[in-house]
């Protein structure tokens, strides 16, 4: 399980969800570099601050390849929902 909060950087550095990367939406839309060893079929999870990035980013990430995606809304309920 992959888990990116798709927030700015400056709001990752005010807390984030410990072992989360930080790919904002502008940089998902580049073609997110940074999962380029992540297999396509890798569970996803991305969050922001209230659900609105992370569904764009949650798209956007379906239309590079990646079938396994879900929104984990925010930071509370990512960590809550999958103990990290």
């Amino acid at each position: 399980m992959v888990i990116i909060d798709v927030r700015e950087p400056s709001e990752f550095m005010m807390g984030h969800v410990k072992g989360a990367l930080n790919i904002p939406p502008t940089q998902l839309m580049s073609g997110a570099r940074q999962l380029a060893d992540v297999p396509k079929d890798e569970q996803l999870i991305v969050y922001c601050r209230s659900g609105s990035r992370s569904n764009v980013a949650m798209r956007i990430l379906q239309k590079l390849g990646y079938a396994n995606v879900t929104n984990g809304i925010n930071q509370q309920q990512v960590e809550a929902k999958y103990g990290v």
